[in-house]
């Protein structure tokens, strides 16, 4: 049996996310942008709400293409609204769709998404520890103000970090989870 990161270990969906995903490094831009949301969407709640409700997600926001949810307008705010499958949050939701807006805004400045994040973590992934597990971190903070100012919203630094540890910018599996290698 292996063992693993104790907040995955009392949910197969957890378990699964976990083993497959958490912690593994993103490269691809528009992943790392979806990840990113559903990071947003998850501010307050469980990630495990999240997990359950990412299919609905993805229906929901086109699959998450930066170009067709940036085009969403306010019906597409209140068809969202309407779907129980996902959080129905408008801030985030209308948050979503302009940080579709922003990510576009970074391509059209010549700006890779991916570039972008990995260079503010000097293109390698941060290993931490493996016995404290902070909530947010200076680069998290500084990444939180870069996307800020590009015009991001749902991007504070514990959002931020709780993010570069799912799309493995930064290892925080612990130190006896067969992930952390």
């Amino acid at each position: 049996m292996n063992t693993r990161c104790a907040w995955a270990d009392n949910d197969v969906l957890m378990r699964a996310y976990h083993d497959a995903e958490w912690g593994v490094e993103e490269r691809d831009g528009g992943a790392l942008w979806e990840k990113l949301m559903l990071d947003g969407f998850q501010a307050g709640l469980s990630w495990l709400i999240i997990l359950r409700k990412r299919a609905a997600f993805r229906a929901a926001f086109a699959d998450f293409d930066p170009v067709k949810v940036a085009a969403f307008g306010p019906e597409d705010v209140e068809r969202l609204m309407g779907d129980a499958g996902i959080v129905r949050a408008r801030a985030k939701i209308e948050a979503t769709i302009g940080n579709a807006r922003a990510y576009l805004a970074m391509q059209d400045s010549g700006e890779d998404f991916a570039d972008f994040v990995w260079g503010m973590a000097g293109g390698q992934p941060i290993i931490g520890d493996g016995v404290t597990f902070p909530t947010r971190s200076d680069l998290s903070e500084a990444m939180s103000k870069a996307l800020k100012k590009r015009g991001f919203k749902f991007v504070g630094p514990v959002i931020v970090y709780a993010w570069m540890q799912a799309v493995g910018i930064v290892n925080d599996h612990s130190a006896d989870c067969f992930r952390r290698r």
